[in-house]
């Protein structure tokens, strides 16, 4: 049963995952190719970047009137279609209606200094970019990447959204399946963080590499001591 128009209306889980099974069939039967969020398992993010994100997000204490909501949305495959590109996500999710609400959320850039400043930090710690998108690197850079005012991760003041819903709330459960979803994505592509975050990963990593070589080209000239000198194989030799 549902409320009037500035109510609380219940959608059940089974009702959220039969809306949104019937959405895509329907648009993959028009020629729509939808990218929708399927989770598997009881969690929502696995990897160290989607469950950093998550955990992020529920850091922040505006949020979590609607999380637990949007945990349930993005658990029942409620996100039918999700798109991340720099600094902007767009999505559709399955609400009480007949078709899925419309949600856009802005994430503002990190700040030109903030960003020097882990750059610079983190091409003394992070050696290649597997071992950045696995999270392999010292407790102190995940410190500096977590950190509430000036880390990686989006503080609640730069995350802007709307949503095609009629709720009123600050947030509503569709935009926070949306930032569930985002974190879920990080899992299958850790690459689409820094795409949103409009980071460039050669420059987050490159100096390391950069580093690296110079020593190597360094060393290239310098006698090995695996050489053996000309002496001592006439030694060996008894010559």
């Amino acid at each position: 049963m549902g409320w009037n128009y500035y109510s609380y209306s219940y959608t059940s889980v089974d009702d959220i995952k039969e809306k949104a099974k019937k959405y895509i069939e329907k648009s993959k039967s028009k020629g729509t190719e939808l990218e929708p969020v399927l989770i598997d398992g009881k969690t929502i993010a696995k990897s160290w970047w989607g469950k950093s994100w998550c955990k992020n997000l529920e850091s922040y204490a505006d949020f979590s009137s609607r999380l637990a909501r949007g945990r349930k949305y993005v658990k029942s495959s409620g996100v039918v279609d999700l798109k991340i590109q720099n600094g902007h996500v767009k999505s559709l999710v399955i609400g009480s209606g007949r078709t899925p609400y419309q949600i856009e959320i802005h994430i503002e850039e990190i700040h030109q200094k903030q960003y020097e400043k882990i750059c610079h930090l983190s091409t003394k710690e992070i050696k290649n970019l597997d071992a950045l998108v696995q999270g392999k690197f010292p407790k102190e850079l995940e410190e500096v990447f977590l950190n509430r005012d000036d880390g990686l991760f989006p503080t609640m003041k730069k995350i802007k959204f709307e949503c095609s819903c009629p709720d009123i709330a600050h947030m509503c459960k569709h935009v926070a399946a949306t930032l569930y979803a985002v974190g879920n994505r990080f899992d299958k592509d850790p690459l689409l963080f820094f795409k949103l975050r409009g980071i460039d990963i050669e420059k987050l990593i490159g100096g390391a590499i950069d580093d690296r070589i110079g020593l190597m080209l360094k060393n290239a000239t310098k006698p090995s001591n695996r050489i053996i000198d000309e002496n001592e194989i006439l030694n060996i030799f008894g010559i």
